[in-house]
C-alpha cells in the first residue's frame, strides 16, 4: 500500500468510520500516521487503590457496579465503583455510556485517569480502560505496558482509532526517509520509520522521547530551510529606495512629549537603514505592550511621507486600528502628514472620497483592518507596510497588502507576543529582528501576584481600593457561558455576581465575542472614556484600546491560559503613570491544584525573565 491509499481500504474501516475519520482530516494512510498520540497511559505503573494520590493514576481493579444516568440533553454520566484487594474508589465518565456494557463482567481492568476531589469526594475522572493482560501470573502488577491516547474524534470510540493504528503498524516499517542521511547520523537521530513506530507503538518511555526528538527536529529543520529559501528570494526582489532624511527624523524626535528609549532609537535606526536598500525590508519589531512600537512606526512613516511615499498600517481589530490612527494623527499632523482610517464601518460617500484620496496620493498614512487589502483599494505609491500583531494574519493576507504596490514595499511586522530570540530566529528566519526591551520612562513595573480562590475576599478588597482612587479594572474569564463539565468561570455568571453583589455600587460592563460588533465597540469605548469602573470580559480585550487609567487586571482560571496570552492580557494595564497590578486567580477545583500553582509560577517566572515584573 502507498501512503496516499484511502483509509477505507484498511481492514476494519467501514463507510461510517471512514466518514468520521475524513471529518477529522484523516483521509489517507499518511494522514493517519501523522495523527500522533496526545498522551500515553502507562499500565505498567499500576498502584493499589489505598495508595492513590491526587494526579494521574493507574489502577488494576474489578468493577463492582456501574450505571448511567441522563443529567440533561446531551450529557450522560456513567458511574462505577472499582475495587481491588486494598479498597474501593469511584470512577466517572462523561458521555461515554458504552463503558457500562464494557465493564459488566468479572474481568479485571486497568484504569488510568485523573484522581482528585470532585463534589466533596475523591474519584477518578474519565479514566481510559484496558482489559488486564498479565503476561506473568506470578506478578499481578505486570500488565500490557504503554498505550497511546489519541485526540477524540467525533462519532468514533477511542478503541476504533487505536485498532486502526495497530493495523497500520506493518506499513510503519517502510516509510520513506525525509532527511539526508548525513544529518541523521550527525544529529544521532532515529529513522523516520522508527520515529513513527516509537510514537504509535512505544515499548518504553525512551522510545517516545527518541521519536519526538526526531519528528521535532524534522519540523524545525523544514521550517528553517523554508525561511532561508524565502530570505534568499527576498534579496532578488526590487523595492523602493527611501533615503535617510536626518532633518525629518530630528524634527520628529524633538517634538515628542517624551524622550525615546535607547531601544526605540536602535530599532528606528535599523529600519531607516533598511529603507535605503534597493531590496525591500522584511523586519520583525518585537516589544512588550506599551514599549512604543507605534511611535517607532510613526517616526519611519514621517520620513516615508516626506520622501513622497505612502504608508499602510494593518491592525487585527477595528478598535486597535482606531487607536493607532488617533495616535499617529497626533504624532504626524504637526508635520503636515495626513492620516486616514479605513475600516468596514467607513461606508458610502465617505469611503469613496477616502479611496479617491488614497489613489491620488492625498493621503500619506492609512490605518485599517482587512479593508486595506480589498480589491477596490488602490494606492498611489505604497512604500511602507506595517502589520501589527502579525501572528493574527495569514500569509495570503500579508501578501495581498504587499501586492498593492508596483514595487515591493518595505514590510515591518510588529508583535507584542514574548518570543525568545532563538525561537524568533527559527519561526521568522526570513525576517531581520529588532527588539524593544525597554519601557518608556515614567512607567512603573506591573506587580503580579498569584491568588487562591480562598483569598478572593482579600483580593476584591484590594481591587476596591484601586477603584476608590478613581482607577479602573479588568476581570477576564475563559468562558462566555457556564459549562457543567468543568469549573471554568463564565463571563456572564461572573458579571452577574460582581455587578449585583460585590461591586454593585460600581459601574460594571460586560464584553464578549457573541455581542454584536457595534455593542462591543460601544462597551469598550465607554470603558476607555471612564464611564465604566470595571469591565468583565473574555479575552477579546487581549488586543484593545489604550486605557492608561486601568490599573487592575484580574484573570480568572489563569492556569488555563498560556504565557503569551497572559502576557497580552497583562499588557492592558500599566500603560499610564499609576502603579498597576495583575492578579492571577487559580482554578477553584482541588484536583490538580498543585499542578495549577506550578504552571502559574512558571508563567510568572516567564514574566520575570523578560524583566516585566
Amino acid at each position: 500500500m502507498k501512503l496516499t491509499t484511502p483509509l477505507e481500504q484498511i481492514k476494519g474501516v467501514g463507510p461510517k468510520t471512514a466518514q468520521a475519520l475524513a471529518a477529522a482530516g484523516l483521509k489517507t494512510i499518511s494522514d493517519a500516521l501523522d495523527f500522533l498520540p496526545r498522551a500515553y497511559d502507562d499500565y505498567s505503573t499500576a498502584v493499589n487503590i489505598a495508595d492513590l494520590q491526587p494526579g494521574k493514576v493507574t489502577v488494576k481493579a474489578r468493577c463492582e457496579s456501574v450505571s448511567t444516568r441522563i443529567v440533561r440533553r446531551g450529557l450522560r454520566i456513567t458511574t462505577a465503583v472499582l475495587a481491588d484487594k486494598s479498597g474501593k474508589v469511584k470512577a466517572v465518565w462523561f458521555n461515554q455510556p458504552y463503558r457500562e456494557t464494557q465493564l459488566k463482567s468479572d474481568a479485571e481492568f486497568i484504569f488510568s485517569g485523573q484522581f482528585g476531589m470532585q463534589y466533596n469526594r475523591y474519584q477518578i475522572n474519565n479514566p481510559s480502560v484496558e482489559l488486564a493482560k498479565e503476561t506473568d501470573t506470578s506478578d499481578a502488577q505486570h500488565t500490557s505496558g504503554i498505550h497511546p491516547v489519541y485526540k477524540s474524534i467525533k462519532n468514533l470510540r477511542p478503541k476504533t482509532v487505536q485498532d486502526l493504528m495497530k493495523n497500520l503498524r506493518p506499513i510503519m516499517d517502510f516509510l520513506p526517509e525525509t532527511l539526508p542521511e548525513h544529518i541523521i547520523r550527525r544529529q544521532k537521530l532515529v529513522s523516520r520509520s522508527e520515529a513513527v513506530k516509537f510514537l504509535h507503538a512505544p515499548k518504553t518511555h525512551e522510545e517516545i522521547s527518541r521519536g519526538r526528538e526526531r519528528l521535532a527536529f524534522e519540523e524545525l529543520f523544514e521550517m528553517i530551510l523554508a525561511a532561508q529559501f524565502n530570505k534568499q528570494e527576498q534579496t532578488r526582489l526590487t523595492g523602493w529606495r527611501i533615503p535617510f532624511n536626518k532633518s525629518v527624523v530630528k524634527q520628529f524626535v524633538d517634538q515628542l512629549p517624551f524622550p525615546l528609549t535607547n531601544a526605540q532609537r536602535r530599532a528606528a535606526w535599523q529600519i531607516l537603514q533598511d529603507l535605503e536598500s534597493d531590496h525591500p525590508m522584511n523586519r520583525l519589531l518585537q516589544g512588550d505592550v506599551g514599549s512604543g512600537k507605534t511611535v517607532v512606526a510613526g517616526l519611519v512613516a514621517a520620513e516615508v511621507a516626506k520622501a513622497g511615499f505612502q504608508t499602510a498600517i494593518m491592525a487585527p481589530t477595528e478598535i486597535l486600528a482606531q487607536q493607532h490612527a488617533k495616535t499617529l494623527d497626533e504624532l504626524l499632523s504637526p508635520f503636515g502628514v495626513s492620516v486616514a482610517l479605513l475600516t468596514g464601518h467607513v461606508k458610502g460617500a465617505a469611503r469613496s472620497q477616502l479611496l479617491d484620496n488614497l489613489a491620488s496620493g492625498n493621503i500619506d498614512v492609512v490605518v485599517g483592518t482587512h479593508a486595506l487589502i480589498q480589491e477596490k483599494v488602490a494606492y498611489h505609491k505604497l512604500g511602507f507596510a506595517v502589520i501589527d500583531e502579525q501572528h493574527r494574519f495569514g500569509v495570503k493576507q500579508r501578501q495581498a497588502l504587499l501586492e498593492k504596490s508596483d514595487f515591493m514595499p518595505h514590510l515591518l511586522s510588529m508583535t507584542a507576543t514574548p518570543i525568545p530570540r532563538s525561537l524568533a530566529l527559527t519561526l521568522y528566519g526570513e525576517l531581520d529582528i529588532s527588539i524593544l526591551d525597554e519601557l518608556p520612562s515614567g512607567r512603573q513595573p506591573i506587580q503580579t501576584k498569584i491568588w487562591s480562590p480562598a483569598s478572593a475576599p482579600k483580593l476584591y478588597e484590594s481591587i476596591e481600593n484601586e477603584l476608590a482612587k478613581g482607577r479602573q479594572a479588568y476581570v477576564i474569564c475563559p468562558l462566555i457561558d457556564d459549562n457543567p463539565d468543568n469549573d471554568k468561570k463564565s463571563v456572564e455568571a461572573e458579571y452577574n455576581k460582581l455587578s449585583k453583589t460585590i461591586f454593585s455600587h460600581r459601574r460594571v460592563g460586560l464584553l464578549h465575542g457573541k455581542l454584536p460588533p457595534e455593542e462591543k465597540a460601544e462597551v469598550m469605548q465607554k470603558f476607555a472614556d471612564g464611564e465604566l469602573d470595571m469591565l468583565v470580559s473574555t479575552t477579546v480585550v487581549e488586543v484593545g484600546v489604550n486605557v492608561p487609567n486601568a490599573t487592575v487586571m484580574l484573570i480568572e482560571n489563569a492556569d488555563n491560559f498560556g504565557l503569551s496570552q497572559l502576557h497580552q492580557l497583562r499588557g492592558r494595564v500599566g500603560r499610564g503613570k499609576y502603579q498597576s497590578f495583575c492578579h492571577l486567580m487559580m482554578s477553584g477545583h482541588e484536583t490538580g491544584r498543585a499542578n495549577a500553582l506550578g504552571r502559574l509560577r512558571n508563567r510568572k517566572m516567564g514574566f520575570i525573565w523578560r524583566r516585566l515584573i
